[in-house]
């Protein structure tokens, strides 16, 4: 494998983590929201981004490479937080979107870095600046619920 696909490998690995990250974070905040319209957007994303790792992971393997299929540490010691912060705030959908939106600024980050990644091959860049700009989208839609509710 060349460096720039090994790089690749490493990189796409990394996202799928976050994805995952995500799609679980997802999971949790439809478990524990009380608003029926956010229990189906939440539930409707995580699909998303079970798709979107999967995308991902069949990249990989295009290289010839084993994918991750696991989440990050970080990943679910957060999602663990977010059941926490809401039950300490007293089951409110505020505090689950609060922390839906952090999440989503996380992946919206290393999405972009991974797009603007010029060490990776073109198609793999190609890719991933679609993928950033339909998180981009997906995180502006939480950020503009959250600044509604403040």
């Amino acid at each position: 494998m060349q460096a720039s696909e090994h790089h690749a490998v490493k990189v796409l690995n990394g996202l799928i983590e976050t994805t995952l990250d995500s799609a679980e974070g997802y999971k949790e905040a439809a478990e524990h929201t009380k608003n029926p319209e956010y229990k189906r957007m939440f539930a409707e994303r995580a699909q998303r981004r079970r798709e979107l790792m999967r995308k991902l992971q069949d990249e990989v393997r295009s290289f010839g490479a084993k994918p991750e299929d696991d989440q990050s540490m970080i990943g679910k010691l957060h999602n663990k937080f977010v059941g926490l912060r809401e039950k300490l705030a007293g089951g409110s959908d505020k505090a689950v979107i609060d922390e839906v939106e952090r999440g989503e600024d996380v992946m919206k980050a290393k999405y972009r870095h991974a797009a603007d990644d010029n060490d990776l091959p073109q198609r793999v860049r190609q890719m991933l600046t679609a993928c950033a700009a339909e998180v981009k989208a997906e995180h502006d839609e939480i950020s503009k619920i959250k600044h509604s509710l403040h």
